[in-house]
């Protein structure tokens, strides 16, 4: 079974910043709950299908840029945290956090923030 860390790592590298639909749906598959219910500023989706096409959505409006940690992942109880930045290589253009509830060994529910300064 994956830890919280692992999960939360899983969820921004091999979800969001893979653009082989193949790999993304086998973590996608090995990730998340089959109604899985994600959350961010523009939109709530559930269900695996749906959390494919919102990072695949998400890659296809931003060639190049790339996710990367900005941080330590943080665990408390069922809940990971994870702040992130996105864009080219080196540059972060946006800035967010990712927060997860954890059930049997995968995530159940996920919200992103965007960080405005």
């Amino acid at each position: 079974m994956a830890s919280i860390e692992e999960l939360m790592r899983g969820n921004l590298l091999d979800v969001f910043n893979e653009r082989d639909g193949d790999r993304r749906r086998a973590a996608i598959a090995r990730i998340y709950a089959p109604e899985v219910r994600f959350s961010d500023p523009d939109e709530t989706v559930v269900g695996h299908q749906a959390l494919d096409a919102k990072a695949q959505h998400i890659l296809d409006g931003a060639p190049g840029f790339v996710f990367r940690p900005d941080g330590p992942i943080r665990v408390s109880d069922d809940l990971g945290y994870l702040a992130w930045q996105f864009g080219p290589a080196g540059e972060a253009v946006v800035r967010g956090v990712d927060i997860a509830t954890v059930a049997d060994g995968v995530i159940t529910r996920v919200y992103t923030f965007l960080i405005t300064e």
